[in-house]
């Protein structure tokens, strides 16, 4: 069920769920609220609790709002693309081939068909970034299921508009923004590992800190950091 409070300039979406905390989220591209809430939770008690976090919420807008923004993809020929971190020169080889993708020292060569529009370029592209992550996630891991004593049966890669990655505990299932591709390769780790520490605990709460602090010290940092990267021009901070 969902409903809308207004906390003065602030509408805050409620969503009423089977679970047994409250939960405040803040979303890009605009800041927009929403709450998750117990199905049993008052509607007063849930606006009160919003009220208090009011200079919380206001300050992840602002954050959001000022969020460094990549400029839109044209796919020219010397144009900036990040690949792990690294900065690369696009160059565009048109052959009747099918399309490939390559990395040369600081180039990064695009294979297409002649007249290949800008859409099937983006498309190229997404399908490549699925594939890197696809090739790096397994090793992070099984790196980190001994340490942590976990099993994940499955990961999914796809481009997300709202989070790095989500998980699903009881299906023992993480999922991975596939703009993490853009990142140094440590934010992917970051994100694995935040990502599998919700198949001990679900939720954020001290246990979850406490998890994150044991297995990955500085996640905070990193969690910082790469919220102050540039994002997608159509996306936004996790």
């Amino acid at each position: 069920m969902h409903t809308t409070i207004k906390l003065g300039s602030i509408t805050a979406t409620i969503i009423k769920k089977d679970i047994k905390n409250i939960h405040l989220s803040v979303y890009p591209p605009k800041g927009q609220v929403r709450i998750s809430a117990p199905k049993h939770m008052q509607l007063d008690t849930i606006r009160i609790f919003a009220i208090s976090k009011l200079s919380w919420i206001k300050k992840e807008q602002k954050k959001i709002l000022e969020q460094e923004r990549e400029t839109p993809r044209e796919y020219v020929n010397r144009e900036s693309h990040y690949i792990w971190g690294k900065r690369y020169l696009l160059k565009t080889v048109k052959r009747d081939e099918p399309p490939a993708i390559e990395l040369n020292q600081n180039k990064l060569i695009l294979y297409v068909r002649p007249k290949t529009s800008n859409s099937k370029k983006q498309q190229i592209f997404a399908q490549w970034h699925r594939e890197l992550i696809k090739t790096a996630a397994p090793k992070l891991i099984t790196k980190w299921e001994p340490r942590m004593k976990v099993s994940v049966n499955r990961f999914f890669v796809q481009k997300m508009k709202t989070k790095w990655g989500s998980c699903n505990p009881e299906a023992g299932t993480i999922r991975l923004n596939s703009e993490l591709v853009k990142k140094p390769p440590e934010y992917l780790e970051y994100i694995i590992v935040h990502e599998m520490v919700h198949l001990l605990e679900a939720t954020h709460n001290s246990r979850f800190m406490n998890l994150m602090d044991n297995f990955l010290p500085k996640w905070r940092f990193l969690r910082e950091e790469l919220n102050r990267l540039p994002v997608s021009h159509e996306d936004w901070v996790y």
